[in-house]
Parts: C-alpha cells; structure tokens; sequence
C-alpha cells in the first residue's frame, strides 16, 4: 500500500506560499499537496458559499482518500470538518494554530477562548471598507507573542492572498466561515488521531483553547511550542515539519 498524502491547508487570508518553509524541511520522499482555499488565488476553487461545510466540499476534489491533513487556523477547523464528514479521505490530523470556535461566546454555552465578538464584528465591517489595511491588521495579530516576530511577519507578508474583485467577496465568506463556526459538539465525531501543535503565546486562539480541543478529541495530543504565535510553521518550521512527520510514522 503506497504512503498516504500530506495534504497541508493555510489560513484564512493567505496562499499555501506561507508552507514554504515546513515544505522545504520536509522529507522530498513525501508526496505533498498544499491547494489553496476556495477564493484565495486566480486558481483557487470558489467557495460556494460561506458556511465551513461548503468550503470543505469545495477542497474535497483535492483530498485523495487516506490523506494525512495538516491545517493551520482555519485551515485547521477545515481539516476538522472534512475528518468528521469524509472520513474516507482523512486518516489522520496534525492541526497548528487551531480551535474549535474562533470567537468568544458568553450565552448559554460559553466560550472564553477566542477573540471578542466585537473584534471579529469590526474585522468584518473594515475588510468590507479597506481589505488590504484589514489583512495587514490581522496578520500583525498572527505575530504577536513569538520570539521571531520579524520573521513571521515577513513571512505572512510574502504570503497575502490577492485582494481584487474576483476575491474579495470569497475572502468575506471566509471571515464569516470564522466568525460562526464552532465544532465543540462536533468534535467528538472526529475519530481518527489528532495531534494538536499551538503557540504558548498565540493572540488570536489562545493556548487554553487547543488544551481544550486536544482533551476532548477521542484521540486527541498536543505540543505546545514555547515562545512562539500564531503562525509556528514560519516561526519554528523545522520543528513543525519534524512533528508532522512524526505523525506520519505513528
């Protein structure tokens, strides 16, 4: 039986150009696909609409069956989704940066865990008034707490998604995919291992979030890298590529 792919998803807002440097210390016997996220490049696939299940469905073309998925932020909750709902393609997970819900929620079932509605809310309304100043603003955000904040700021910034007509309105969906997804009933319905890698100082998902989703994972474990955001795969991508390739093996 051939080796399973390793199919890495990016974040919301980028390319699959921010993977360059885990690919790079990647092992080259990998077979590796890193497709972009629907409305996210002139090649992308569209979205189809912003809900989290249309967007995993519009990536599903891309998953061959047995896949390892490697998810980073929303890429992440992606990974999730097409797990719990395409098994058959999904073996096993390594999700970096990841929660199950990106805003926090006070109501009935609280989440303390992500950023305030607020936030989110603004997002929403400055990407529709200025997109490129709002992508700026968010991927300073990635780069708070890490030790090589230059770096990933760099690097995020090597990796912005184009911003013309064409993507503006999915890239829209995808703050809307954010700001309404939450998977911590859904989780448990995830039955394939899980490694979970998160910054200890990661300001848009805090740590105590992946804590919380690799505990309720039914096969769920966790590194958390010290010193280090939002984006470890640019701040520590040989250790992020050493993990995942420890996955691969177990």
């Amino acid at each position: 039986m051939s080796a399973p792919a390793l199919v890495l998803l990016h974040g919301w807002g980028l390319t699959p150009r921010v993977w360059q440097g885990v690919r790079a210390a990647l092992s080259p016997s990998l077979e590796i696909l890193a497709p972009p996220l629907p409305g996210h490049g002139d090649d992308a696939p569209p979205a189809g609409g912003p809900s989290l299940s249309a967007w995993s469905d519009a990536l599903l073309p891309a998953i061959p069956e047995r896949s390892v998925v490697c998810g980073w932020s929303l890429g992440g909750l992606l990974a999730l989704d097409l797990a719990r709902r395409h098994p058959q393609r999904v073996s096993r997970l390594v999700l970096i940066g990841t929660s199950p819900c990106f805003v926090a929620r006070g109501e009935e079932n609280p989440w303390r865990h992500g950023l305030a509605a607020e936030t989110v809310a603004g997002f929403m309304t400055d990407f529709a008034r200025d997109p490129a100043a709002t992508l700026r603003r968010f991927i300073a955000l990635q780069a708070l707490g890490d030790a090589r904040r230059r770096a990933v700021n760099a690097g995020l910034g090597e990796a912005l998604a184009p911003v013309g007509d064409m993507q503006r309105a999915a890239l829209a969906d995808g703050l809307r995919v954010l700001a309404e997804t939450d998977l911590r009933a859904a989780i448990v319905g995830v039955a394939q291992p899980v490694h979970v890698v998160h910054g200890a100082g990661d300001a848009l998902m805090p740590v105590a979030g992946a804590q919380w989703l690799a505990a309720r994972l039914p096969r769920g474990t966790l590194t958390v890298v010290e010193d280090c955001g939002h984006a470890p795969l640019l701040s520590r991508p040989a250790e992020c590529a050493a993990l995942i390739e420890a996955s691969l093996r177990d």
